[in-house]
């Protein structure tokens, strides 16, 4: 395949740190590749000619170093090793669009291409993201008739720019009819005009029908939804960035509270030993238990820091409170809803993140939006890996399969897999 008669499983395998990777040519880490990581792909239920590792994966079984010398050797990221060294292609060759028309196609796969080259996203993330490009390919194409979505908005078109702009908003107008939930309405605009604006760059399209759009239709969250959905997300790099610059445990223990967990500054604030229950039966996870809480569950999915928490309650006297953030004022048992946001203001200072993130200065909420950004996306993922099922029983959608023919539990796991991908790949 792709020029490699000789696959892992033809090989002798051997172990991650037995391998001195920065020592490695370009001819060695290809062979390192087949000997090293392909047998434990294989071992995980993978195929190494199809199944590109991601980095949490690489990271899990203790490639960091392959990573390492790839980057600071050889000037490469692992997706162009995989891809320019190795001559091999990923599943997204095999990803069935909702398109056969091979234009529209390459371009779609230009823009997942370069949001993870040059932007580094996760594979978790390029799945999203395909996943919401897709259900409008989808949508277009039924509601249109026709799956060449490239053609109508292409330089070299002859079709006028207002009947481009009429067969997009018509594809709109169906999936504003199919789907329920606002913020996905929202969340795969976003991604569709992200992608025609891609190809405006690209000098491939002279108009992205998208734009606009979102003045057309109520996407407003409805009431009793989450009162911070206009607050802007940070991204997986700031998280990254605010992590990295954390000066000790306590501040590393609060952005893992804002972003890992999703609580509110005053919830930041008030976080007690008590609150967490840690020791779960086999199958669950831990959580953080809350009583009253305001437009949100009672309880919240510890999938993310928990040893980092464990380290700090290790590390408490017996004078402690019980507080994970106490007060340094006698007067109070811990620290304000404002000390919090005093703190996240100079940890993102330190982190040099931007004075302005969609002309919003950086604030702690931005924290909690990234990890509702996070689980809106698990959950998008989840329903694109169930829309072949979906097709099998002759459903009329995925989101009917995973209301009607997943568990509750089964639901859960998938979710939390997802979530816990996406938190590491922005922790870590």
């Amino acid at each position: 395949m792709n020029g490699i008669s000789t696959s892992g499983s033809k090989r002798s395998s051997e172990r991650a740190d037995d391998v001195s990777w920065t020592l490695l040519d370009r001819e060695g880490l290809i062979d390192a590749y087949w000997t090293v990581v392909a047998p434990t792909l294989e071992a995980d239920g993978y195929d190494p000619e199809l199944d590109k590792p991601t980095y949490g994966w690489l990271r899990d079984h203790d490639l960091r170093p392959l990573l390492y010398a790839l980057r600071e050797h050889h000037d490469k990221t692992f997706a162009q090793f995989w891809t320019e060294d190795l001559g091999l292609e990923t599943n997204e060759r095999r990803y069935e669009w909702a398109t056969g028309d091979e234009r529209t196609i390459e371009a779609l796969r230009s823009l997942l291409a370069s949001r993870r080259e040059r932007k580094g996203l996760a594979e978790s993330s390029i799945d999203t993201l395909r996943y919401r490009l897709n259900r409008y390919v989808r949508a277009y194409r039924d509601e249109n008739g026709t799956d060449d979505l490239l053609t109508p908005v292409a330089r070299d078109s002859d079709t006028p720019a207002h009947e481009a702009v009429d067969a997009c908003w018509a594809a709109f107008d169906r999936l504003h009819a199919d789907l329920d939930g606002e913020r996905t309405k929202r969340r795969i605009h976003l991604a569709v005009s992200n992608w025609y604006a891609h190809l405006v760059r690209r000098k491939w399209a002279t108009v992205n029908p998208a734009d606009g759009l979102d003045d057309e239709f109520d996407w407003s969250t409805p009431a009793g939804g989450d009162e911070d959905s206009d607050t802007p997300c940070l991204s997986g790099e700031h998280v990254r960035a605010l992590y990295r610059a954390a000066d000790g445990r306590v501040e590393r223990l609060l952005v893992l509270a804002l972003c890992a967990w999703g609580l509110r500054p005053n919830e930041v604030a008030r976080l007690h030993a008590r609150q967490f229950v840690l020791d779960v039966s086999g199958g669950d996870v831990p959580y953080i238990r809350f009583r009253g809480r305001k437009n949100g569950p009672g309880e919240v999915s510890l999938l993310y820091g928990r040893e980092e928490l464990e380290r700090r309650l290790d590390a408490c006297g017996d004078d402690w409170n019980g507080y994970l953030f106490p007060s340094p004022h006698a007067s109070r048992d811990h620290i304000s809803r404002w000390t919090v946001w005093n703190r996240f203001g100079r940890l993102a200072e330190r982190a040099g993140l931007p004075d302005k993130i969609d002309g919003v200065s950086p604030a702690p909420k931005m924290g909690r939006r990234f990890w509702y950004d996070a689980y809106s996306s698990s959950l998008d993922v989840v329903l694109g890996s169930l829309s072949e099922i979906a097709a099998e029983q002759g459903s009329s959608s995925a989101e009917v399969v995973l209301q009607n023919y997943l568990s509750d539990s089964r639901a859960r796991q998938l979710r939390r897999k997802y979530m816990r991908e996406r938190l590491a790949d922005a922790f870590e």
